[in-house]
Order: C-alpha cells, then structure tokens, then sequence
C-alpha cells in the first residue's frame, strides 16, 4: 500500500532533509539573482553618471574653445579679411597672410594650453580652412549632418585637415560652430573644435558589466557614436531605442527579449546631441555564477534525496519487517487460528528495544488468549446453543397442541374432509419442523411453512379469518432460522378474534437497503405500551423460566437476538383496540456468514 508505515517514513524522511534544502537551492539562487541585479544597476547607473560628468566637462571645454576662437578679434579680422571683395589689392593679401598667421598661432596656442587633446580648425563653405583647403567639404558626413540635421557633435572620423600629422592618424569627434560675422552676422563657415575619441573609449572601458557585456555611444538612429563595430544585436538596439524614446526619465533599465536570451540594457542620455550612452549584458553572463551555484545545489540536492531513501530505507527496514511478520501473525490470529500465529512469533527478530517489547507483550498475549479461548469461549458456546434449543423446543409443543386442538374441533363437528386436509398440512409442517440438520432455512421455505400453517387456521375459523402473503421476490435465498413467523402469526390471529368476528392478518417479505424486512400485522386488540417495554428489556433467561404465556413473541425476539446479535433490529407499532405492526429487520452483513453456514 502507498500509505504503509515503511512509505510514510520514506515521504518523512525526504520532506524533512530533502524539501527544505530543495527549496535553499532554488529560493538562494533567485534572491542572490535580484540581489546581482539591483546592485548591477545601481553601479552601473553610478559609472554611467560618473561618466556623463566627465563627457559634460569634456564638452563643455570643447564648447568654451569654439565660443572663444568665434569671439577672438583674429578670428573676426580674418573672416572680414577674407570676405572682402577686393582681391586684386596685393596690401590686402598681404593683411590677410598676416592674419591667417596670426590665426594659426592663436589656435596652435589654445591645442597646447588645453587638456583633453582639444584641436581646432576652421573651414569656410568653400573648403578653404586654416591648415589646407577642403575642396569636398560638401560631400563629407559631418559637415551635412551639420548644415542639414543641425548636428553640432560629430561621430568618430579621421580629419586629414589638421595642424598636427598625430591628431590626423587618430580618430576624433568634434563640435561643429557656425563661423559667423559678429558684425553683420552673416553664416561663412564652420569652427570645429576636435577632441579625441580614445580618450573617451578609455573612459568607457571602465564601465563593464559581466564577462562579456558591451557599453557604446550611439545617437536617435542607432549609429554608432564611435569607433568599430557595436557587438549588441541590431534589432535589439531597435527594439531599445523604441522604448527609450517613450521613456519620460533620462536613464533606466530595459529588458530586451531576443529570441535566445534576455538582454539587460542600461542607458543614460547624454547632454551632448542626441548621443545615448548603452551598457548592455545578457541575462546568461550577469547571473553565470548564480545559475552556476543553484545547479551546484540542485545536484547536491538530488544527492542528499538519494542518501536520504537509501538511510530511511534501511531504518524503516529496522521497524517494518518485524512490524510485518507481527501483522502476519496477527492475521492468524484474526482467523482464530493460534497455531500457526504462535509458529510465526519465534521468526520475528528485531534491535529495536521497543518493538522487541512489542513482540513479546504479543507472543505472551496469544498465549494467554488461547487459553482464555479455550476455557471460556468454548464454554460460553455451548450455553448458547442450549438456549437457543431450549428456545425452540417451546415452540413445537405448543404449536402441536395448538394444531391438534383444531383437528379435535373439525372432527367434533364432522368434517372428516377438513380433518384430512389439516393433517395433511400438519405433516408437512411437522416434517418441516423435524429437520433438525441445521437451524438455517431459506426465506422461501419458511414463507412456504406459513402457508401449510395459514391453511389450516382457515379451515379452522372459515371466512372470519383473512390472511395476506406478500413476498419480494429477492428474499426467496434469503437464510433465516426457523419459526419466526408463526409465532407471530399465531398471536395476531389469536388476539384479533377475541373482541370481534372477524381478523385480517397481513405478512410481508421484502428486501431493501442491504437488509430483509419482515412485517407481520393485524386488526386485533393491540399491545399495551407497558407490554411493549417490558419485550425491550426482556432476556433469554426469562423466556426459558416462563409457564408459557404470551412466549411467542417474546421467544421470536430473544431468538433473533441471540443469533443475530446487533444485526438484528425490530419494531412494534400498536394501538389498542385497532391492531399491531411488527417489523423485524436483519442486515446483510449476517446474510453472507448465514449462508456459509447454510451451505455446511
């Protein structure tokens, strides 16, 4: 069985060790899990801000150089210089060589004195710039991101138009300022204040998330801000930049889910253009470790389950099998047979102090029984079975007398042929009541001796007696003991004539809810309610001592109890002057032993 002892202490056993620690490992995991997680973002959002300082000091520097190279009086003389119409007069080319010098002085000046490797260069729309012309200015991405989309900081490039052959072989960003007149305000070129891209990649190095994360630059189309290639995923940076455009802060976290893996994407936007700094790591890389230790104690889980079935399988073992073999013997006991339960007592053997106790109150307990059995059961027994024959040996005489009596008034009155049809079912009812063999009939039969019976109290009493027999059908093999009914038939004839001429008797049999229900009425005079109780707490031995009155209801009742013990249950409805119901009830549960006996 699944709820036998030896299971309940496997199912004890495993939920005690092993459940808890199954719930550790996946409950440690997870709060380690968020615990990674917050403290992630909370460090990466520092870095970032950290960061975003830097770029804002960075810019700020590179914005301050542009606004004074415009404000700068060589810069503004240049610019007339240069804008004049007069280009045949050799003092004006000469002023305007003077002032490019001047110029270049003044932005090589600012390139040494600034930090940052800030670098400045200055190009009119024509191409023409300080350290060389441009002559496809136009076509370049920079300077049409600035003339059409307004876009003063610049992605990562190289400017072979610079002062120094270094800041030419290296990648920069720049800041890009209209070179206006301050006098008449007229739009003549570009100022374009350089900054190196590596001094800010080597910023961006610091901020790191996992073993394998990526932190990049990109703008509102998703282009990389600097140099080489973004490792996220293109649709991921889509899908990033589609939420942080309906964002309302400025920097949080967004989870991303690709069709492998969830992408944690840290963002801040810069106050530099519309650049977006991205720190972005998968959810397999940040919590590698974590998913690593609650593998780590599943498996040590499933360790500790398998050592735990293996020590509650043999400490059950220790308590079980003796328990079994005392169950056995148990079971012999149940039987009654004490022989084979005291052989199985001596293969029991156990090192639990207490089940060998057990064992031995039990073994001594068989023995004791036994002889109990033997001195008193057997004896109980046999008293019984006098009673119950002395029980029935007062029924005979005195349904014989009874019959005989009838026979002595039909011959009195000279009806030899009702004489002869009454000894005829005197005879069958006497070699009914004869059968000695066994006390056990079927329902049929005993339905069949109240006929014989009702026959001859016809012939006796003519029309003034009517008697009903109704019999279900499934209480035909139904076993019962003898003479239950006649006794009560008798009695219900019996008292119906005395106070009037006439008396219906009315017997049914039926079966219904796993028990036999037997009724048994009549129109008579009644039970008093004294009588009543007295029969309910009547017993066998004040039927046996008693003359004889009224000992036919009486001796069914005792008889039924006798046998039938608490299977059997009765009623007795009377009113006085107007008739009595008996209702006699055995369950099923007796039918099944009835019949074995029956069958012996």
């Amino acid at each position: 069985m699944f709820l036998s002892l030896r299971n309940k202490l496997f199912l004890v056993f495993s939920c005690v060790l092993t459940i808890p620690f199954l719930i550790l490992s996946l409950i440690m995991p997870n709060l380690f899990t968020n615990y990674i997680k917050e403290q992630t973002q909370e460090l990466t959002i520092g870095m970032m801000d950290q960061f975003s300082l830097y770029i804002d000091s960075v810019t700020i520097q590179v914005a301050d150089v542009g606004q004074q190279v415009l404000a700068n009086s060589i810069t503004q003389d240049w610019l007339r210089v240069k804008n004049s119409s007069n280009n045949d007069d050799e003092t004006l080319e000469t002023a305007r060589l003077m002032v490019k010098s001047e110029l270049n002085d003044m932005l090589s000046s600012m390139m040494v004195n600034n930090s940052n490797n800030i670098s400045v260069s200055i190009f009119t729309h024509d191409g023409e710039g300080i350290w060389g012309n441009y002559p496809q200015l136009d076509e370049t991405e920079w300077y049409q991101d600035f003339m059409e989309n307004n876009k003063t900081f610049t992605h990562s490039h190289f400017d072979t138009n610079q002062q120094s052959a270094l800041i030419r072989e290296m990648p920069i960003n720049s800041h890009l300022i209209p070179l206006v007149d301050l006098n008449t305000l007229q739009d003549s070129g570009i100022i374009k204040v350089n900054f190196s891209t590596e001094m800010i990649e080597n910023s961006l190095e610091k901020i790191k998330i996992g073993e394998h994360g990526h932190t990049f630059i990109i703008d509102h189309q998703g282009e990389n801000v600097l140099t080489g290639e973004i490792q996220t995923p293109q649709a991921i940076i889509d899908k990033s930049l589609k939420q942080i455009t309906n964002m309302t802060g400025s920097q949080g976290l967004l989870e991303i889910e690709d069709e492998q893996e969830t992408y944690l994407m840290f963002y801040q936007q810069l106050s530099v253009g519309d650049w977006i700094l991205i720190s972005e790591v998968t959810e397999d890389d940040l919590f590698s470790h974590s998913n690593q230790l609650q593998k780590s104690l599943l498996l040590l889980s499933i360790g500790l389950f398998l050592i735990t079935i293996i020590a509650s399988f043999l400490f059950s073992s220790s308590i079980t099998d003796p328990l079994r073999g005392l169950m056995k013997a148990m079971r012999y006991l149940e039987k009654g047979d004490f022989n084979n339960a005291q052989k199985v007592m001596p293969t029991i053997r156990s090192e639990n102090n207490e089940i060998r106790y057990l064992l031995q109150v039990f073994d001594q307990m068989v023995n004791r029984l036994k002889q109990l059995i033997d001195s008193e059961y057997k004896t109980n027994i046999r008293r019984r079975n006098a009673e119950y024959k002395a029980l029935l040996l007062q029924i005979n005489p005195h349904f014989l007398n009874n019959t005989l009596e009838i026979i002595g008034g039909l011959a009195a009155q000279g009806k030899n042929k009702e004489v002869v049809n009454v000894s005829v079912y005197l005879g069958k009812m006497l070699r009914y009541a004869l059968n000695t063999e066994s006390d056990l009939v079927t329902m049929a039969e005993e339905i069949q001796y109240i006929r014989n019976y009702a026959e001859i109290l016809k012939l006796r009493y003519g029309g003034d007696l009517q008697i009903t027999i109704e019999e279900d059908q499934q209480t035909k093999e139904f076993p019962i003991i003898k003479f239950i009914i006649q006794p009560l038939v008798e009695n219900a004839v019996k008292y119906s004539l005395i106070s009037k001429n006439h008396a219906n008797v009315e017997i049914r049999a039926k079966y219904q809810d796993n028990q036999l229900t037997l009724q048994i009425a009549d129109d008579g005079v009644g039970i008093s309610d004294e009588m009543i109780q007295s029969l309910s707490i009547s017993n066998q031995a004040e039927t046996l001592e008693s003359s004889g009155n009224s000992i036919g209801l009486k001796n069914v009742l005792d008889r039924l109890h006798l046998y039938y013990g608490d299977q059997f249950n009765y009623h007795i409805e009377s009113e006085l002057n107007k008739g009595t119901i008996i209702t006699l009830q055995i369950a099923e549960e007796r039918k099944a032993k009835n019949e074995k006996r029956l069958d012996r």
